[in-house]
């Protein structure tokens, strides 16, 4: 998942410079806690912000990295100018008609990149229950080795898209081309502070 974080900040507090905004790219997998509940357990975190992967492996104790990277648009009928941010062009009307390129480098690990586009490419919907997309996107959870954290958010409004991956060394295992891509504009979410999990 390739996204950008932006307005990141502690509840009651105002975004901090170099922290609170910052691309994202997280490889994960679909699990359930000891109580059932479904989440998300990350394989890595990378991210655009040096303090950002620093605060997120110190306090959530998952794999991130600081790395170097980049998500432009590429250009589409929609028109607006190449490289302009997701935001804008969502402004402009041309909001999911046109390729977005992205890439991430890791720093301090040569050979751990990953370089694709993707685009969305159909109408929005929200997942129905029972549904895959509900499935992958309907989790309120995170899991680490020894801690969980709650994250609350609306559901997902998502698009059908299409993915175009370049290279993929960034993960910690072989991934294989993409079989199901969704795409959203935006998406709110709180995320609350670990808990240790309770050994059996």
């Amino acid at each position: 998942m390739f996204f950008r974080v932006r307005a990141l900040r502690a509840r009651g507090a105002l975004p901090v410079p170099g922290i609170s905004a910052f691309l994202q790219l997280n490889v994960r997998t679909y699990v359930r806690g000891p109580d059932g509940l479904p989440g998300v357990w990350f394989f890595s975190i990378d991210a655009s912000s040096r303090l950002a992967a620093l605060g997120v492996r110190r306090i959530y104790h998952v794999p991130a990295f600081y790395a170097r990277m980049t998500l432009e648009w590429a250009g589409s009928a929609g028109g607006g100018a190449a490289g302009a941010r997701p935001v804008d062009r969502a402004a402009e009307g041309g909001a999911g008609r046109g390729w977005q390129e992205a890439e991430c480098v890791r720093v301090g690990e040569p050979g751990r990149v990953f370089a694709g586009r993707y685009r969305a490419n159909g109408e929005t919907f929200h997942a129905e229950q029972g549904s895959l997309e509900f499935f992958l996107t309907e989790r309120y959870r995170l899991f680490a080795a020894e801690a969980s954290a709650e994250m609350h958010h609306d559901r997902w409004l998502l698009s059908p898209a299409e993915a175009e991956i370049e290279l993929a060394s960034i993960a910690p295992f072989q991934l294989g081309e993409p079989k199901c891509c969704h795409f959203a504009f935006r998406q709110d979410a709180l995320i609350w502070p670990p808990e240790p999990i309770a050994s059996t």
